[in-house]
């Protein structure tokens, strides 16, 4: 089983194309955070406090961009469910356990 295949069996996706876009997708939007971090100067000298800062800022950012690339290249569906899922597991983690 090729990649592609393993990739589209955990997304639940159709076609090769769509792994395709969906893989895009995720490196336009992280080429989209490089800059931002440069302009802020983030860089491997930069303290610890400000470098979690500059994570827990870009977080939203993030998403947005996600779902924004994802509805630039047909995927936003996907991506919408992906993020649902996703801040189920984060919401999750802070749920009060019995």
């Amino acid at each position: 089983m090729s990649f592609v295949d393993k990739l589209k069996k955990r997304w639940q996706v159709k076609s090769a194309t769509q792994v395709i876009l969906i893989l895009i997708v995720f490196t336009c939007t992280g080429s989209s955070i490089i800059p931002i971090k440069h302009l802020l100067g983030i860089n491997s000298e930069t303290s610890t406090p400000y470098r979690i800062l500059f994570y827990i800022g870009v977080f939203p950012i993030y998403n947005l961009l996600l779902l924004g690339y994802g509805f630039i290249f047909g995927q936003f569906r996907f991506f919408l469910e992906f993020e649902k899922r996703f801040f189920k597991r984060i919401a999750n983690i802070f749920k009060p356990k019995p």
